[in-house]
């Protein structure tokens, strides 16, 4: 599977994720809410590039893709998401790992992300299902995910160990391909305004 060198919105463009961003991804992840229900944190720079290298080698060995959020109105990147769990026998994967800098929080850019990986997924991969999983704790992001119109599936309980100790619950969702025609019309609509 060749997968995309660029994802385009109007306001923001998905890159693959490059050792070199970790200067600036550091930058914009100096913010310690970010990381509260993520597996791990960034609090220095060598764990930036600790995070950068670990998503390559999945990238390599084809479990995952990911990568940075530019945003075009700032001119600067503002976070990362990936592809993960890709399964393409199965025609399946998640999208998660996602992370932005709380200056571009509630506004168009996680919608407008969320909708060019689930055109890619359900237009190009020819997903069959896209998946979702957010720390039950973690309203913000719950409250996104089931904005675009995923359907929450149930709890996995006890799903990861994060990077305090915590071992967490999450909610996991999905969109599957015949809902997508009215999730995509949903998000055109949202990021038309």
């Amino acid at each position: 599977m060749i997968y995309p060198t660029m994802l385009e919105g109007k306001r923001i463009q998905l890159l693959p994720l490059r050792l070199d961003h970790a200067e600036e991804l550091f930058k914009c992840a100096g913010y310690p809410e970010i990381w509260t229900y993520l597996p791990n944190k960034v609090e220095k720079f060598e764990d930036m590039v600790e995070l950068i290298n670990n998503s390559i080698q999945a990238k390599e060995s084809g479990l995952e893709y990911p990568f940075v959020v530019y945003d075009k109105e700032l001119k600067k990147l503002v976070g990362s998401t990936r592809l993960l769990n890709i399964s393409e026998a199965n025609r399946n994967f998640e999208i998660g790992w996602t992370w932005y800098t709380p200056e571009v929080w509630r506004t168009r850019v996680n919608t407008e992300c969320k909708y060019v990986l689930l055109k890619y997924g359900f237009e190009e991969f020819q997903a069959v299902r896209i998946q979702f999983k957010a720390d039950i704790r973690n309203e913000r992001s719950n409250r996104a995910i089931e904005r675009i119109g995923a359907v929450k599936e149930g709890i996995l309980r006890q799903d990861r160990i994060l990077h305090d100790g915590y071992i967490r619950n999450a909610y996991i969702y999905s969109v599957i391909r015949p809902e997508w025609p009215d999730i995509k019309m949903k998000l055109e609509e949202y990021l038309s305004n």
